[in-house]
Order: structure tokens, then sequence, then C-alpha cells
């Protein structure tokens, strides 16, 4: 990492994708280039298309890596080649961490999330019984009180969630091996026999993960979920309502907006900031 008489900042952004039209990638983009613009570093990214390219970068090229969300299954694509490739490459992360004085920090974002969690089994993976699609209150838990990546957030704050799939039943005794800890969970649903879903997780000092789209910006997705054709999918799906609602939350400062100036650069603020003490970076 040369942070020290460089200000450079190598990070490589894990594209999930799979070549679907998504707002992600675009928000990740905007996110990484004005924290670089406020914080006094010049970013340089690569982007790594996992599914359907088979691209993963080198670890010892970058300082950050940004893992995306993604369609599909997190359970369906076990044991497939891009799959085995991710998972053998979370595994060199991992070991990079432990034998270097310079380490690697990683942010895993929905799909990828419930990836990180199969692979170091600290909950069940599991298709939900409905799709959860919209802006809802995340609740942090008191492990998440102390997280700096969650610091100024409310409790509860508000995030864009969107996914069929979920984590649950949390195994606390792998939890506590790992030094993991549970930051957040879903909003209550007193209505329905289920069990609140994880929604962050710090997997150890140098791995994060949200269920939900920290990334998410109001103004571009608001914009987004007005084209015609976004809007009657929206609309088809979910209801006419969760459309308006959707719209309405999105203008809102205190929920969307505070979350995507908050999650991600304060990740990236602590990676630097962390690193900063390693005199071989």
């Amino acid at each position: 990492m040369h942070l020290k008489s460089d200000p450079i900042l190598r990070i490589a952004i894990l594209d999930l994708y799979e070549g679907f039209e998504n707002q992600g990638m675009r928000c990740i983009n905007d996110i990484i280039l004005n924290w670089g613009k406020n914080n006094g570093y010049t970013i340089e990214y690569k982007i790594f298309e996992v599914r359907q390219q088979l691209q993963y970068p080198e670890i010892n090229d970058y300082d950050v890596f940004i893992s995306s969300g993604g369609p599909g299954s997190p359970l369906d694509s076990e044991g497939t080649e891009w799959d085995n490739k991710y998972m053998n490459w979370l595994a060199a992360i991992n070991q990079w961490n432990g034998s270097n004085t310079c380490k690697k920090y990683v942010f895993f974002i929905c799909h990828s999330f419930q990836l990180a969690c199969r692979y170091f089994k600290v909950a069940t993976v599991c298709k939900r019984k409905s799709t959860s699609f919209g802006v809802f209150p995340i609740h942090r838990i008191d492990n998440g009180n102390g997280e700096v990546v969650f610091d100024e957030l409310k409790d509860p704050f508000y995030a864009v969630d969107s996914r069929d799939y979920q984590v649950i039943e949390p195994n606390h005794t792998q939890l506590r091996a790992l030094g993991a800890s549970i930051l957040a969970i879903e909003k209550e649903r007193s209505h329905v026999p289920y069990e609140r879903a994880v929604m962050a997780i710090r997997f150890n000092e140098f791995m994060i993960g949200t269920q939900f789209h920290p990334e998410a910006d109001a103004i571009g997705m608001s914009m987004y979920l007005q084209r015609e054709d976004k809007k009657k999918n929206v609309i088809d799906n979910h209801g006419e309502a969760k459309w308006k609602s959707m719209i309405e939350q999105l203008q809102d400062p205190d929920k969307i907006r505070f979350t995507y100036s908050k999650v991600l650069p304060n990740f990236l603020s602590e990676a630097v900031h962390e690193n900063s003490f390693a005199e071989t970076c």
C-alpha cells in the first residue's frame, strides 16, 4: 500500500452481477472516487468480472477489495468454477492477512455477503419465503454500536434491501472461534413467525459485509425507479404502494442518503488508517 510517500489507494472491485443491468457498480465507482477526492488520495481501481469471465484480482496488486451484489442463488453456484475460484480467493486473502504486516481489507455486499457467510460457516444461508425489496430499517445490535464502519449511523438506520435469500440461524460457536461479530439484524416483523435475518457481520478485523446495499445512491436510484420500464416492473412484482414508498424514502436525507455517505466511506477510511501504521505498506 503506497500510503506514506504516495497518496494512492488501489481498489479491486469484484463484479458479481453476471452481466445483468444494475446500479450497484456505478454507485461503488462514485463512492470510491468521491472518497478519494475528499480525502486527498488518487484512486486506482479495476473491475473484475467474476462469474462470466472468471476474473480475480492478484492480492498483492491491491489494498482494498469490494465485492458486489448480484442475481441468483448463493447456494446453487456451489461447486461451479467461478464459485470455487471465489472461495479460493477468499482463503488466499485470509492467508495473506495472517502472514503479512500490510493487511488487505474486504467489503462484501448482498450476494457476496451470503457467499462469505457460507465460506466462514457462521450462519444458515437459505431462500426467503418471499422477496425482500424496498427501503427498510436496519437495527444495530450491541456489537454494531462500536463498529467504526457504522460510525454516525442511527439505530435504526435505513438501507436498500433487495434479495430472495437470507442469512439466519447464526452459529455462535463458529462466530466466537473466528472472532466474528453480528452487527445488525433486519426489522422486526411481529405479524410473521420467521426469524429475523442477519444484516451485517464483521467476519474478522479486516473483512466486513452487509446483506443490504450500502452503496445505493438515493438520487440515482430514484431516477432509475422512475424509468417507465423499471416502474412497471416494480409495480407488477411488488405493487404500486411499494413503488411510491421507495420513491418517497429515497428522497429523505436521513435515510438512504445518510447510509450512502457513511458505510463504504467509513470502510475506506478504516483501511487507510489502520495500514498507515504498517511500515511495509
